[in-house]
């Protein structure tokens, strides 16, 4: 089992700036990662970053390898239908999985385990194999179907994190609000991280 790795499955949502300051904090902090990517991400980070990733999985880890400047061993991408993948398969997966950013239909497959592509089934691994995934959904309003969806993954263990920023840290720019949101996802993965003040520390003088 790749204990070092975690899985990072980037989909369909805004928010791509939070995936990728996900994956380089990882890398940062010295693990290595899986990346997989959906189609309708894709299209997202070409919108918001104006990223354009090749389709070949190999060709496309060798572009976040440069975009991220790390070597070859350190970081893979998947293709969605590469099911030899360690993450297809409880005895290779790692432990960890993080959704950055979870569309509602992700969210939807992955609470009534669809895993009709290598995203679902690397999630459906890691809660079959009492693992910790996290999933960070970036939609409003929140229909009924979505919140439903979020219960039924929070009572199986699933940690539900919405991109929903803070303001105590007193942020000046949207990299300080990008900075919160993965601040909080290295925290539950217990990861050390200085991304941003905590609440009580550091904290601005009252107004007298």
């Amino acid at each position: 089992m790749h204990t070092n790795y975690i899985t990072v499955a980037f989909t369909g949502a805004s928010g791509a700036p939070y995936g990728l300051k996900l994956v380089a904090s990882l890398l940062a902090a010295g693990k290595d990662v899986y990346l997989l990517i959906s189609s309708a991400a894709r299209v997202v980070l070409a919108t918001e970053n104006n990223i354009k990733i090749p389709a070949n999985p190999s060709a496309a880890s060798a572009f976040f390898q440069d975009y991220f400047d790390v070597e070859e061993s350190r970081l893979t991408v998947f293709g969605k239908d590469e099911w030899f993948s360690p993450v297809a398969s409880g005895s290779a997966a790692p432990k960890h999985m993080v959704i950055c950013p979870c569309s509602t239909g992700t969210l939807s497959a992955v609470a009534t385990g669809k895993s009709d592509n290598l995203i679902e089934r690397a999630a459906d691994v890691v809660i079959k194999e009492r693992g910790q995934l996290i999933m960070v959904p970036r939609e409003m309003p929140l229909s009924t179907i979505h919140l439903e969806n979020m219960l039924k993954l929070s009572q199986m263990g699933v940690t539900m994190m919405p991109a929903a920023p803070g303001f105590y840290h007193n942020p000046t720019s949207i990299e300080d609000l990008v900075d919160f949101v993965v601040g909080r996802i290295l925290d539950h993965l217990g990861i050390d991280q200085q991304l941003t003040s905590r609440w009580g520390y550091n904290q601005p003088e009252e107004k007298k």
